[in-house]
């Protein structure tokens, strides 16, 4: 769907009150109203860590926050009538609704379980020892508070592949789990990272065991009988081989409808491998574009000295528009997190602007940048800090933007190193604009377009340029911007 915008309704910090599936439920009609049409759930499963678990370390897929386990009944986001009522609510308003998936691992067993392990070189996965020796492993899930409930399958040793940590004796590192499958190597279609990255954490899933592969399969259907599913969000896809997620998601299309939206983690800065990943994967799935974030994050760090006419290049909306997501940020990349990125507070409306109003791609919203957000944690230098992430004061409107106006085929103006803009040039019935942004001092473009708009009064839809210019009888008309600043023009009389 041309017209898809997603919004990730969750950061890592979003309050642990269990107040997050009341707040979509809560905030739904006002989603659509302001033009999104996608909303990107967090895991709604039980984590680890129950009710102050985000729940990417998973334990049980099937307890939505309704069973008495690992120390809660809710999740960090609330109990399981309230995640229908948010997911009931996203629908009415007109929202599709797409859920988090964690396949790649599980944590927090239920009991113990002697076994075999061989130890693997962390730095070179595939150097694994000849030798097995016995060990015990925390690797056997019985979900005693759930009893059975919607699923009877037990995991255990059988279903993993490897475990980063044993006793008797103790140690930590990467050991492969000897089982019935895979001839004691690891998953092939992963990415080569460590020289095999199939193990991440945990207790790392068997994929290749057929009865793993089954209950996933009836997970993900099961899911969609509980509660509104129109897509899935993907984590670790660089983890998980690629044969597995092209038949899961292809049963999923099967059960639930070609139309199913599915977008893939497979974070990369180099869009040659995430090409090669669209390509195992029959391009069944999208994947979001982490080259274009690192741009972001590369333009908003350097400032003028950074040349936007390279702003995309290398990235995956340019090589395959078709299967591109792209963010600005997400849980993982903003500030005290594994994969931190942040984009500078001045750069995200420029950045905004050009996930937004260009043709190509998906645009997916963040939770900080549309509401703001405040937490404090510990980072990597071992001291305590506040982060503020202020909201962007322009994103609604830049959003409102995308449906009103961003329309018709794309003229890009990428002559200058530090103004650039790019004209969308409607069609019969639906009205263009004219996006122009710097990274430099106050400047502006100069614009050809056409005598159908001779005469023509332009007017900022987003309010940064009070004036507003006029064209000549040719259509040839210079449009100004702010320093550090980006304008939407379209015809005054435009509503």
């Amino acid at each position: 769907m041309p017209d898809r915008t997603l919004v990730q309704f969750f950061h890592w910090y979003s309050p642990g009150d269990g107040h997050l599936w009341q707040e979509v439920a809560e905030k739904a009609r006002s989603l659509a109203e302001m033009g999104l049409t996608d909303v990107w759930l967090p895991p709604a499963y039980k984590g680890a860590n129950g009710g102050l678990s985000v729940d990417y370390d998973t334990y049980d897929l099937f307890d939505l926050g309704e069973f008495d386990q690992k120390g809660s009944v809710a999740t960090k986001y609330g109990t399981r009538a309230a995640f229908g009522q948010g997911c009931a609510a996203l629908r009415e308003a007109g929202l599709r609704v797409l859920h988090d998936v964690v396949f790649d691992h599980k944590m927090g067993a239920d009991e113990t379980e002697r076994v075999h392990v061989r130890r693997a070189n962390p730095e070179n996965r595939t150097e694994i020892e000849e030798e097995a020796f016995e060990a015990t492993a925390h690797t056997r899930f019985t979900f005693p508070g759930r009893g059975g409930k919607h699923s009877q399958f037990i995991w255990d040793v059988r279903c993993f592949s490897g475990v980063d940590c044993i006793e008797d004796p103790d140690e930590t590192g990467v050991f492969r789990l000897v089982n019935d499958h895979g001839d004691g190597e690891w998953n092939d279609e992963v990415a080569q990272e460590f020289g095999n990255f199939d193990y991440l954490m945990g207790a790392n899933v068997e994929l290749r065991n057929r009865a793993v592969y089954e209950e996933l399969k009836y997970w993900g259907r099961w899911m969609a009988d509980q509660v509104a599913t129109d897509g899935f969000r993907l984590d670790a896809a660089k983890h998980i081989p690629a044969w597995f997620f092209r038949d899961w998601v292809g049963h999923m299309r099967q059960a639930l409808g070609e139309d199913l939206f599915v977008v893939a983690e497979y974070w990369d800065p180099d869009v040659a491998i995430m090409q090669r990943y669209l390509e195992l994967v029959d391009h069944q799935v999208s994947l979001f574009d982490a080259p274009l974030h690192f741009r972001f994050h590369e333009a908003a760090r350097a400032g003028g000295d950074y040349d936007l006419r390279n702003i995309f290049t290398g990235t995956l909306v340019a090589a395959d528009p078709d299967h591109a997501v792209t963010i600005v940020g997400n849980h993982d990349t903003q500030p005290l997190q594994a994969l931190e990125a942040p984009v500078e507070p001045w750069f995200k409306p420029l950045a905004y602007a050009l996930i937004l109003l260009r043709e190509g791609g998906v645009p997916c919203v963040f939770y900080p940048d549309l509401y703001g957000a405040h937490y404090r944690d510990t980072g990597g230098d071992g001291q305590e800090h506040d982060i503020d992430l202020p909201a962007v004061a322009c994103l609604p409107a830049l959003i409102a933007a995308r449906h009103r106006y961003a329309h018709g085929a794309q003229t890009d103006l990428f002559d200058d190193a530090h103004t650039i803009g790019f004209i969308r040039h409607g069609t019969q019935d639906q009205p263009g604009c004219v996006v122009v942004m710097t990274n430099g001092d106050e400047s502006s473009i100069v614009v050809e377009l056409g005598p159908d708009h001779g005469s023509a009064v332009f007017r900022d839809v987003l309010g940064h340029c009070e004036r507003e210019p006029r064209a000549d009888e040719q259509g040839r008309v210079t449009l100004p911007v702010k320093a550090g600043s980006v304008s939407v023009w379209v015809r005054a009389e435009t509503k």
